[in-house]
């Protein structure tokens, strides 16, 4: 980013940018950023709340009259979030009881899938090798590969099973965000996956399989987000 801003600018276009984390700002050396002490992942701090995005705009584009740069300016607010601590999303009941526990949750999670989806005109993360309608096969393999840690009686390799993994983690996200009764914090659907659900233990285990089955690193460590490690 700093590398094209400063190409923009010898251009003569002014450049801004929005940072989150300040030492990453100081060392790309742009010309000109707004550090916003905001949870990663929310730029303009505060979801759904326009007055408070807006404002992080204009406060960003006031810095384009700036000549001394590099410049970082400050925004005035702080947002503190309980990333550790899980969203409160009421999982639904078990509906089969012959399908393994997190297929059965899966499956039962899709009316609240379908939920965010509409109300996000059908925008959605899955899709990477599969869509939602296969949901339920992917995990069924992930057992499998958490069972005994070779990808290839899984029906996987080692680019597809990440895939995979990102699709199932984005479905129960999102998922989640219909279940929720709020706007909840930034990475806490995240949190509330990974240690609330059937499924998301499971990826633990699939990346720990991995990681014994002497799987190369970018297998087994991209499975689950740097939050999410053990």
């Amino acid at each position: 980013m700093g590398v094209l801003a400063r190409v923009l600018e010898e251009a003569g276009i002014a450049t801004v940018g929005l940072s989150l984390v300040r030492r990453q700002a100081e060392n790309i050396k742009a010309p000109r950023f707004l550090h916003c002490e905001f949870p990663l992942g929310r730029p303009l701090g505060k979801p759904r709340d326009p007055v408070f995005q807006t404002d992080v705009i204009r406060r960003a584009f006031a810095l384009l009259d700036r000549s001394d740069v590099p410049v970082i300016e400050d925004h005035p607010q702080v947002i503190d979030d309980e990333t550790e601590a899980p969203a409160t999303c009421a999982l639904p009941p078990r509906h089969d009881p012959d399908a393994h526990p997190a297929v059965d949750e899966a499956l039962g999670l899709r009316p609240a899938y379908n939920r965010q989806l509409a109300a996000s005109d059908g925008r959605t993360a899955v899709g990477r090798v599969g869509g939602a309608d296969e949901i339920g096969g992917l995990i069924e393999r992930m057992v499998v590969l958490a069972e005994n840690g070779d990808l290839a009686k899984a029906g996987f390799d080692a680019l597809s099973v990440r895939a995979a993994a990102q699709d199932i983690r984005a479905y129960y996200e999102e998922a989640g965000l219909a279940l929720s009764d709020h706007v909840p914090g930034a990475r806490r659907i995240e949190t509330w996956f990974y240690t609330r659900t059937e499924t998301g233990p499971i990826l633990h285990s699939v990346s720990h399989k991995l990681k014994a089955a002497g799987e190369d690193r970018s297998t087994w460590y991209y499975m689950l987000p740097s939050t999410q490690q053990r």
